[in-house]
């Protein structure tokens, strides 16, 4: 289609594929800001030669508009007073022969006619016509003169800016392209990387937009998010265990979700997306630790009825296998479709595997399947490991203060 598309005068063509979520701009985005117009347009066209043969960089554009050919007729106000003259009469004149000027109207009825008087078409076409214009007007001698344009202007042809961009009271030209055949992150720190060493006049600016600005104040509140789900989740432990321990044990579910959520990623070959994966870290910060708790609070129960620890631990390992085992299974059978894309056609009565929400909805369903599935299992040895060695140091730290705590015996006192 871009082979097809490319070349149709006066047609500006963008050629994407489709994509699921919000807009958030084309994939690679450059702002460069300043006062001057011209200058900038120099600057964007010297970038667009350093990045255009970036591999996988499609339809590279500047928004900066050269404008439509122009005729300018300066006027000579010097010249202009020698022969009693103004500008007013000079420019009413120019607008006359080529605008035109309403003369009179025409009546037929109850219907009106404007008549608009004005050259020939084949006598204003051109900078030469405007060249070959007399100006007639009366002094203030009362004198009728007519004069050639050219006595008093000169005319000369050339191109306006038809628009200039602003952003935060700057002007400002974007250049903007799409990926095609390589992951958007690439071929932007590539991007990035020819753009290092790119000069600049004082006052002018270069900044990344589009897509990666988005992306990274995504990645800033998702960060942010997660803190505080780990705050929330921690603080929630502490109060229902009423211990430090306990919930720093739990916790260790958290990052093994992680190693979990990569290894998905790596295995499907599925982007790393950082909102939807994203969501999936954190949807797993809360949804990871339930093992954990049910693992803890069976080993806390056994060690209360009189257990010893590593007695405990067993039991727990045995008897919570069952529990932990059916709610990953049931939860990663409920996000299954969601990552697959399976789904019922109502029209045609049938199964599709592979629908289109899943390129959006894929990465987050594949993050919480893998996650929870490597940290189901790793719960069930890891945490117990843990718990067990911190017990096993938390009771030597204090048989090490209660032997200092010892009283000295009645002689050496």
């Amino acid at each position: 289609m871009r082979g097809v598309a490319t070349g149709i005068p006066g047609a500006d063509l963008r050629l994407v594929r489709q994509e699921m979520g919000p807009p958030v701009g084309a994939a690679v985005s450059i702002e460069v800001s300043g006062d001057d117009y011209d200058e900038l347009a120099r600057l964007s066209e010297e970038m667009l030669e350093k990045i255009r043969t970036v591999d996988g960089l499609t339809d590279l554009k500047d928004d900066y508009n050269v404008g439509k050919p122009e005729i300018e007729v300066i006027v000579d106000r010097e010249a202009a007073g020698l022969f009693w003259t103004s500008t007013g009469q000079i420019a009413g004149t120019v607008r006359a022969a080529v605008s035109g000027t309403e003369a009179s109207k025409y009546r037929v009825g109850d219907d009106e006619y404007k008549i608009r008087v004005r050259l020939q078409e084949d006598q204003r076409l051109s900078a030469t016509d405007l060249q070959n214009l007399r100006v007639s007007f009366m002094n203030r001698r009362g004198t009728q003169l007519s004069i050639p344009l050219t006595s008093v202007a000169s005319v000369r042809q050339t191109t306006g800016v038809s628009e200039i961009r602003r952003k935060d009271m700057k002007r400002v030209i974007t250049i903007t392209g799409d990926v095609q055949g390589r992951v958007a992150s690439e071929v932007l720190n590539e991007v990035k990387a020819r753009l290092t060493n790119q000069e600049l006049p004082a006052g002018y600016e270069l900044r990344f937009t589009g897509k990666d600005e988005e992306q990274q104040k995504a990645s800033s509140f998702l960060m942010q998010a997660f803190v505080v789900t780990l705050m929330l989740v921690f603080l929630t432990l502490v109060i229902e265990f009423n211990s430090m321990m306990v919930p720093l044990v739990i916790m260790i579910s958290v990052p093994l979700s992680f190693f979990g959520v990569f290894l998905g990623l790596i295995v499907t070959q599925t982007a790393f997306s950082i909102i939807m994966t994203g969501v999936a870290v954190i949807a797993l910060a809360g949804i990871v630790v339930k093992n954990a708790i049910v693992l803890l609070d069976f080993v806390k129960q056994k060690r209360t009825a009189g257990m010893t620890l590593d007695e405990a631990l067993i039991e727990a390992g045995r008897t919570r296998l069952r529990p932990v085992v059916l709610t990953a299974v049931t939860t990663v059978l409920g996000v299954l479709p969601l990552a697959t894309g399976f789904d019922f056609d109502w029209r045609e009565l049938e199964f599709v595997v592979g629908a289109e929400s899943a390129g959006f909805w894929g990465p987050l369903g594949i993050g919480i399947i893998s996650g929870l599935t490597v940290s189901s299992f790793l719960t069930l040895v890891i945490v117990p490991t843990v718990y067990s060695l911190l017990d096993e140091w938390q009771r030597r730290i204090q048989e090490r203060i209660n032997r200092w705590r010892k009283p000295l015996p009645e002689d050496l006192a």
